[in-house]
């Protein structure tokens, strides 16, 4: 049977989601993790990758195991294997033909930049020392709404076959606790976030001007684009299914 396993994790001591050879990675650790739990060789496919240092409030992956008889204490089990920073929120049968990656139709990345020292936050937000143009970074994150090929955002020398993506939100929030993007995408290229915030505050900072943003993205040129944001900034806060694909149990 197929089961979605959502996941949550602080990236801090990771390099990444996906295995890597002779490095500590999410999928590694979760895997060797079921392995041990269930007592056979058991891989699993995420809904996407993160980076070194990037962190999931939800993530999902999927493997094919026997039948769960009771899911809740499962879970609780499975969490007291896992280490500290990794959990399973939940655990939840799908139908044979359903696939993290590619069944996903929405997700939704948070970077969260802290404007004050906050030995709080060192690891979990991007600190600055001055507070950009938020409303200048809100108009420059509107101009991203209306385009969809986004290779000037992207990592050099990926093997991926297109560069289109539907964009439906991207907006900027202040509060006390500091600045907080939002962006919603039914994909992301690598490096897309971080590259897109990196360039939104140098609008906000007066550097980028909102002509030159234009110019950045149809140049398609990742070398005209500003520097990528911090990873530790970053979350992989949702990623969304069509319900058709899950099991009432």
């Amino acid at each position: 049977m197929r089961y979605f396993f959502e996941i949550a994790y602080n990236g801090t001591n990771y390099h990444g989601w996906q295995i890597q050879p002779e490095a500590i990675s999410v999928q590694g650790v979760l895997e060797q993790t079921l392995s041990t739990f269930f007592r056979t060789d058991i891989k699993i496919i995420g809904a996407g990758r993160t980076d070194t240092g990037v962190h999931a409030k939800q993530i999902f992956a999927h493997t094919d195991i026997d039948a769960i008889s009771n899911i809740e204490e499962t879970k609780f089990k499975l969490n007291s294997f896992l280490p500290k920073d990794i959990s399973v929120e939940s655990i939840r049968q799908v139908n044979d033909t359903a696939h993290a990656r590619f069944d996903a139709t929405e997700r939704e990345y948070q970077y969260f930049i802290a404007l004050r020292k906050d030995p709080f936050q060192q690891e979990l937000a991007y600190q600055i020392y001055q507070t950009p143009n938020v409303d200048l970074m809100n108009e420059a994150a509107k101009i991203l709404l209306g385009y969809s090929d986004f290779q000037c955002f992207s990592r050099s020398n990926t093997d991926v076959k297109t560069y289109l993506c539907d964009i439906t939100k991207a907006v900027w929030e202040i509060d006390q606790k500091g600045l907080r993007f939002t962006i919603t995408a039914n994909r992301f290229l690598r490096n897309m976030v971080r590259a897109i915030v990196g360039t939104l505050l140098d609008v906000g900072f007066g550097k980028t001007s909102l002509a030159e943003l234009h110019e950045i993205i149809a140049s398609k040129d990742r070398k005209n684009a500003g520097a990528s944001a911090p990873a530790h900034g970053l979350y992989l806060t949702k990623v969304t299914y069509p319900n058709t694909i899950f099991i009432k149990n």
